[in-house]
């Protein structure tokens, strides 16, 4: 009696991001954990996603805004800034567990085999759970700072978090990878996380690389998924409520979709390192 091998699968070989989508039920699951484990002992819990933010938006608009002055050019500053702060927020988050997720799951990597896609993939969802909360506060100030966007700009706005969340994912499959062999790879996360949050135009208007740099330099610049993420935040949340002309970035939408591009070649990027490597996982971490 012979015996099919068709439906059986190759151990340890997955389909990478495919089999995160079909086995999402799992991903619920690593989310739940990690909010559970994140807020245990926890007296604010999930609060905390509110508080943090603002209390960083105060610093950031008292030491930038108001002693330095850095915003007198710029209409509704409190409101442009918070606009960009959430993204670096929800990138920051995102990448940096990513890049901690297989070490920090080293227990579940080692017993039991699962798509270990999940564990960055996770982080990212986390990192968009305590985004909500972001948003709503910013609703909230736009919306006291007489907000009314067109179609085009809550399109912006869809897809500056589309861009941050799918080049938070390939980064963080690519660093999540390399940090299993390398733990370095944290340390240099923890250190472009602070580079990004200055070269965003999010404390400073993008006019100011204009005038301070060649014109090449500029549109490096803003081929910056994170950047031009931050841009169509200020575009859907803080342009709107400006009662007076303010000059926005060139081709704002094509730069954009130029951005999702990028951000999909990194996510491609990262599966394929993330591949290469997995199968060592379980012997390294």
């Amino acid at each position: 009696m012979t015996t099919s091998t068709e439906t059986y699968a190759v151990p340890g070989v997955g389909a990478g991001l495919l089999d995160v989508y079909r086995r999402r039920y799992l991903l619920k699951l690593i989310v739940r954990k990690e909010l559970r484990v994140r807020y245990r002992g926890s007296v604010l819990g999930l609060a905390w996603s509110y508080v943090k933010p603002l209390v960083q938006y105060v610093v950031l608009f008292f030491a930038l805004g108001i002693v330095l002055r850095v915003g007198d050019q710029i209409p509704n500053y409190a409101l442009y800034m918070f606009s960009g702060v959430i993204v670096i927020n929800f990138f920051s988050e995102a990448f940096s567990n990513a890049t901690r997720s297989i070490v920090s799951n080293a227990a579940l990597v080692k017993k039991i085999y699962l798509p270990r896609e999940l564990f960055p993939v996770a982080s990212v969802w986390v990192a968009a759970v305590h985004f909500l909360p972001q948003l709503v506060v910013l609703l909230a100030a736009a919306l006291l700072n007489g907000w009314k966007p067109d179609i085009m700009q809550l399109i912006g706005a869809a897809l500056g978090f589309v861009i941050v969340a799918v080049t938070a994912t390939g980064l963080g499959l690519l660093a999540g990878a390399i940090n299993v062999f390398f733990r370095d790879a944290e340390n240099i996360v923890d250190m472009l996380m602070m580079i990004v949050t200055w070269t965003s135009p999010v404390l400073y208007d993008w006019t100011m690389i204009r005038r301070l740099a060649p014109e090449w330099v500029l549109v490096i610049y803003q081929l910056n998924p994170i950047t031009v993420a931050v841009e169509l935040f200020h575009w859907a949340f803080w342009y709107p409520t400006v009662d007076r002309p303010v000059e926005l970035p060139p081709h704002l939408m094509w730069t954009g979709l130029i951005g999702l591009g990028m951000a999909a070649l990194f996510l491609i990027i990262g599966q394929l390192v993330f591949r290469r490597l997995e199968g060592h996982f379980a012997q390294e971490v």
